[in-house]
C-alpha cells in the first residue's frame, strides 16, 4: 500500500512515519513538508497515486483545506483509489463539521496517530476492500 504523509512538522513526520513501518502499514511511504509538493506529484503521476493520504491541516501556504479544494477537479479518480485522513492538533467541532463536507476525506483524526487508530484504519480498508 502507497501512503502520503503530508504535514510540515519534521519531528511529526519522524514519528508517524516509523510509527507506519514499526507496524508494516505501508509498502511505501512518502513524506512531505509542503501540501504543493504533494499536490504536484500527485498531478505529474496520477498512475501512482496513493491509497492513503494522512493530511495536516495547519500547514503554511497552502493548508490542508486548500490542498483538499486543489484536489476537487480529481475527486472521481481519487474516490475509487485513495483515502483521505485529515490529521489535527485543533479539538475545533468546526474542523470536523468541515471535514465532512468534504467527499474525498474518510475521516478527521487528533494528532497524535497512534497505534491503534492505525490498526482500525487498516481493518476499515480490509473490510472495504
Amino acid at each position: 500500500m502507497r501512503t502520503f504523509l503530508i504535514d510540515d512538522d519534521n519531528l511529526g513526520n519522524y514519528l508517524t512515519e516509523s510509527l507506519l513501518r514499526v507496524e508494516g502499514f505501508s509498502s511505501s511511504i512518502q513524506t512531505f513538508e509542503s501540501a504543493e509538493n504533494a499536490l504536484e506529484v500527485l498531478q505529474q503521476r496520477p498512475a501512482e497515486l496513493p491509497e492513503i493520504i494522512f493530511l495536516d491541516l495547519n500547514m503554511p501556504v497552502m493548508n490542508g483545506w486548500q490542498f483538499l479544494d486543489a484536489l476537487a477537479p480529481y475527486a472521481d479518480v481519487l474516490r475509487d483509489h485513495c483515502h483521505i485522513y485529515v490529521l489535527t492538533s485543533s479539538l475545533a467541532l468546526s474542523d470536523l463539521e468541515k471535514a465532512k463536507t468534504y467527499d474525498l476525506v474518510t475521516r478527521l483524526i487528533h494528532k497524535p496517530i497512534d497505534v491503534e487508530e492505525l490498526r482500525t484504519i487498516r481493518a476499515q480498508l480490509k473490510d472495504n476492500g
